[in-house]
């Protein structure tokens, strides 16, 4: 799938309002990653939570958050490991079309 992105130096979209599901399977390609059910989720949830509160939380937010909204289960930072294996919180914002949350390298 190819689309013509304008992104960081990192592949963080610069126009957020570009973002559809379409880019999303794209930019999850390019980090290698097919996206599931269980990828939508988060994807969904990083991109509420961005637009509630206008903000991107650090890694221990993003966990306790999602804790409270879809369960402990899916909060284990194995689980979301398993989904985004290089950094959960950096790649469900990089996919979901977010800026790179500032608590990341």
């Amino acid at each position: 799938m190819e689309l013509e992105l304008a992104t960081t130096d990192q592949g963080f979209l610069l126009d957020m309002k570009r973002w559809d599901k379409q880019v999303a399977e794209c930019l999850a390609s390019i980090e290698g990653i097919e996206l599931t059910a269980a990828h939508w989720e988060i994807l969904d949830f990083i991109r509420h939570f961005y637009q509630q509160y206008q903000y991107l939380p650090n890694a221990r937010v993003f966990s306790k958050a999602i804790k409270h909204e879809l369960g402990a289960e899916k909060a284990n930072s194995r689980y979301l490991l398993k989904l985004f294996p290089e950094g959960p919180l950096k790649y469900a914002c990089k996919i979901a079309g977010l800026p790179k949350p500032p608590s990341c390298l």
